[in-house]
């Protein structure tokens, strides 16, 4: 039984040592950093994943990256990232339900409640629950 189980681990790590992951290699890479905190890099494998982005250190950035998925799928990104945080794009992303309209009981209290402004002279009296 010893013998089947180091068998078969010798043969799962054969056959993963054979995938395109395994054995990718780097094909391009460029990294420039400033002494102003600007920075620009990019990279590219053998198994077509590749990588750039370009921005200002800890303030923003944009870039863009590629890979196919395991199912075949070519997944593009592009990004952004500043003050208002990360901003991606893509097609394999989930697209948020359209907006729905507010309930009518939600826009009757919302009306009630302009109606009838919070008065300053009830900040002080205690509350009774």
């Amino acid at each position: 039984m010893f013998k089947f189980v180091v068998l078969a681990v010798v043969v799962a790590l054969a056959a993963a040592q054979r995938t395109p992951e395994a054995t990718a290699e780097i094909r391009s890479l460029t990294n420039d950093a400033s002494p102003d905190g600007s920075y620009r890099y990019s990279f590219e494998t053998s198994n077509g994943i590749a990588a750039q982005e370009q921005g200002v250190g800890g303030v923003q950035a944009a870039g863009a990256a590629s890979h196919t998925s395991p199912e075949g799928i070519p997944i593009q990104l592009t990004y952004t990232a500043d003050e208002n945080g990360f901003h991606p794009e893509g097609a394999h992303l989930p697209v948020p339900p359209p907006p729905q309209p507010i309930p009518d009981y939600i826009v009757r209290a919302l009306q009630w409640i302009e109606a009838h402004p919070y008065k300053e002279e009830y900040a002080n009296k205690p509350q009774r629950y």
